[in-house]
């Protein structure tokens, strides 16, 4: 299966993810399925489009902002799909979306930044 993430890939949600997790949910295949949603909230809640300046050519370097807020995302989506893991207690993927939403939330309140953006954009 393609990897349809235009700034996500399956490669960053399965890494902050973590370990325990449904391996149906972590298939490219299931991440497809709203990978693509998440970039688009993390563009409408930065007001700025961000999958155009990545396709048209944005510095790695700074593109690792845009991956954590939407990798981190797509992880709770990962971690919901199925908690009922064996080797996991629901209080620890639980911590893990608290984790998750935190850093998710701090890199689109820093990509809503002004000077930020002017900075992602111009590096």
């Amino acid at each position: 299966m393609v990897d349809v993430g235009i700034y996500t890939k399956n490669a960053d949600i399965i890494a902050r993810a973590g370990a325990n997790v449904s391996a149906t949910a972590i298939a490219t295949a299931a991440t497809d399925v709203y990978v693509l949603h998440v970039e688009a909230l993390v563009n409408a809640m930065t007001r700025k489009n961000w999958s155009d300046l990545v396709t048209a050519g944005l510095n790695a370097d700074v593109q690792g902002i845009l991956t954590e807020a939407s990798a981190c995302l797509c992880a709770i989506y990962v971690i919901e799909w199925d908690m009922s893991s064996a080797s996991a207690s629901r209080i620890e993927f639980e911590d893990r979306i608290n984790v998750l939403r935190d850093r998710a939330l701090f890199a689109i309140s820093a990509l809503r930044d002004t000077k930020t953006k002017e900075f992602v954009e111009n590096a």
